[in-house]
Formats: C-alpha cells, sequence, structure tokens
C-alpha cells in the first residue's frame, strides 16, 4: 500500500493525496508536521521536508516526483498530457504553483498567520503579511486569472496543474483568503468549481479534524 506521510493541510502532501484519489490508489496517511517531526524523520526525509512516500520498500521525495512516479505506475486515468506540447505546459503550471505561488504568497502567509503565532508561540511579521498581500499574491493571481480560459488549466481536463493549483487555493482559504471575485473572476469562479470534483471534497472531508484543531478558516468548506 502507499503510504504518505505529511500532515494532509500541507498543500505539497494534498497534492500527492489527490493525485492517489484521482487514482483511485489505496493509501494510508501519516500526518508528520516538519517542525515537529518524529524520531528518525532525517532518515525518511534528507531535507526535512513533507512529503515523503513510500511504496513497498521504495522511498519517494517531493511532491512533484510522487506525483510522477504514480502516473508512470498508474497510469490510468491519465493526470498529464499525452502530447508534448500539453504536458509542457502542464509542468509548467504544476512549478508555477509549486515554486512561485506557494514560495511567494502561501508559505508566507502560512507561516506568518500560523506557524509563529500557533507552533514557535512567535508575533507574527505585519509587514511581511502585508508586502504579500499588497504585492506578491495580486501579482500570482493576475498572472492565473489570464491563464485561465476554460474550465481548466490544460487540455480541457482535469490534471497535475489543476491539482498543484487548487492544492496551493486550499490553503489560502484555510488562511481566510478568499479570491476578490470583481477582481480575478475567472480564478474565483474556477476554484468553487474545483471544490466540486469528488477527489477534492473527500480530501477536504479527511482534514477537517487537522483544520479545525489548527483554528484555521473552514467557512469555504461548506
Amino acid at each position: 500500500m502507499l503510504k504518505i506521510h505529511g500532515v494532509p493541510i500541507s498543500v505539497h502532501t494534498r497534492k500527492v493525496i489527490l493525485a492517489a484519489l484521482e487514482k483511485n490508489l489505496e493509501f494510508a496517511n501519516e500526518p508528520v508536521i516538519p517542525f515537529q517531526p518524529p524520531a528518525g524523520w532525517d532518515k525518511l526525509s534528507p531535507t526535512g521536508k513533507i512529503p515523503v512516500a513510500q511504496y513497498g520498500e521504495l522511498l519517494l521525495r517531493d511532491s512533484s516526483v510522487i506525483c510522477a512516479y504514480l502516473e508512470r505506475r498508474h497510469p490510468e486515468p491519465a493526470l498529464y498530457p499525452a502530447d508534448a506540447e500539453g504536458y509542457a505546459q502542464a509542468l509548467w503550471f504544476e512549478e508555477y504553483a509549486d515554486g512561485t505561488l506557494f514560495r511567494e504568497v502561501v508559505h508566507g502567509l502560512f507561516y506568518q498567520k500560523i506557524i509563529r503565532p500557533k507552533i514557535l508561540k512567535e508575533e507574527s511579521d505585519r509587514a511581511a503579511i502585508e508586502a504579500i498581500f499588497g504585492q506578491a499574491l495580486p501579482r500570482a493571481f493576475a498572472y492565473l486569472e489570464g491563464s485561465l480560459q476554460g474550465e481548466f488549466l490544460v487540455d480541457g481536463r482535469f490534471g497535475i496543474a489543476d491539482i498543484a493549483l487548487a492544492s496551493n487555493l486550499i490553503t489560502l482559504h484555510y488562511l481566510g483568503c478568499g479570491i476578490d471575485r470583481q477582481r480575478f473572476p475567472r480564478l474565483e469562479r474556477y476554484f468553487r468549481a474545483q471544490l466540486g470534483r469528488p477527489s477534492i471534497e473527500r480530501a477536504l472531508r479527511a482534514e477537517q479534524p487537522v483544520a479545525a484543531s489548527m483554528g484555521l478558516d473552514t467557512a469555504f468548506t461548506h
């Protein structure tokens, strides 16, 4: 059985969980928190990051590596386009979500609004939060708004690009950061549509105990 190590509200852990759900794979989730890792975690994760996946004796690190492996081992239903152009586009949006959107927006907000006050017992940096809301978030949302031309990001169907983007947007909403439908109507409509997808509904139901324990905003899930 596939075992996924990582707290399920993590953007990257959720990404792997959604890929597994889309492929109808049986899996177990071990909710590891990087700031409070279990003994021996460094052997499973040399970087200290989540997620880590185990498939029998095989260890897989990094969400993109894990998802690519699942696609190769379980090719149907496909999460990556078959043609070269679509494949490149899907990889780009996956990287944009995992890199730019996560690093410049989601991670900073989660760190300042959740990790610092609730785990590290430190005061949040209000200037850092305001900078993200004033610059990085609107810049990223504007790019995504212009990129959305239909129901899905690439190839007219749900795939890895949508999994990566939706996972980031879910965590933003847990932080109380909705999408301004006046400024970004396509992105807001896109996100609402993704919430109705069975795999996302199932993942969100499983996350609720952790989200509640951390005092996250779950209003968008109802």
